[in-house]
């Protein structure tokens, strides 16, 4: 049987990454984004057949938005084996300097815009989950939630309360065969991200040396971590946030 996966923020980035991934991989993909130009381009490029990849326009800012986008995969598929929620913002500025319009965007997108979508995809989750289907959902975190930093506080936050709720999450599902987990990219080349970075190196975020292997990630690096835990051989991993930054963490050590 076909295995149906919903992506949020799929238009560019890691959810662009993994609808690409997960259709190599025989995945029927149902690429949410607000941008709907970008969707367009997304099922130009990708040229999958139009009943392998379907394109909604989704913000997951937005309650109806959302209700209205998984009632649809509801009436069209019955069911749902994954959720990869990537949609996602980023802004910076120091906490005590920062725009109360950008702090509560933050947390629109990047926390309640990911509950929201995972509440409203349980159900068909759980369907799958109770037919002996694969039932996942992987949620996009950051390094940024496990190890802050100034400038990126507000932003920090938004994801270490993703990893709060994977954890509860994971436990509250497993009953119902329902797999939670995240993903906890480093500094990743995206169209989120590029603005920020600085080819001389001098800035907070640059394209070279930010990890031991030398490099920034690529969005097929999260997409090939992301297909593992959608995956049968991930089974038995649950509630686990696994962090895809070529050692950044590990090779942290705080000035003195």
């Amino acid at each position: 049987m076909t295995k149906i996966a919903a992506i949020t923020g799929a238009a560019s980035g890691i959810g662009r990454g993994t609808a690409k991934r997960l259709l190599d991989e025989g995945w029927t993909v149902v690429a949410l984004d607000r941008d709907e130009a970008g969707l367009g381009a997304l099922r130009k490029d990708l040229a999958a057949p139009a009943d392998r990849l379907h394109v909604q326009t989704c913000d997951v800012a937005s309650v109806e938005s959302v209700t209205s986008a998984f009632a649809d995969i509801g009436r069209r598929f019955g069911r749902l084996n994954g959720l990869v929620c990537s949609a996602g913002v980023l802004r910076i500025g120091t906490l005590d300097s920062m725009a109360v319009e950008d702090f509560d965007q933050l947390f629109a997108v990047n926390v309640r815009g990911l509950w929201l979508s995972a509440r409203e995809a349980m159900p068909l989750l759980k369907l799958a989950g109770a037919q002996g289907e694969l039932a996942r959902v992987v949620f996009l975190a950051s390094i940024a939630g496990i190890r802050h930093k100034i400038d990126s506080g507000a932003y920090a936050a938004t994801k270490a309360a993703v990893i709060a709720l994977t954890k509860v999450m994971a436990v509250e599902c497993a009953a119902h065969k329902v797999l939670v987990n995240a993903v906890a990219p480093a500094t990743v080349d995206t169209p989120m991200v590029r603005p920020h970075l600085n080819p001389g190196g001098n800035t907070r975020y640059r394209t070279s040396g930010t990890s031991p292997l030398g490099r920034i990630a690529q969005p097929e690096d999260v997409a090939a971590v992301i297909s593992f835990l959608m995956s049968e051989d991930a089974g038995y991993v649950n509630g686990t946030v696994i962090p895809v930054d070529g050692g950044t963490v590990a090779a942290f050590v705080p000035r003195t």
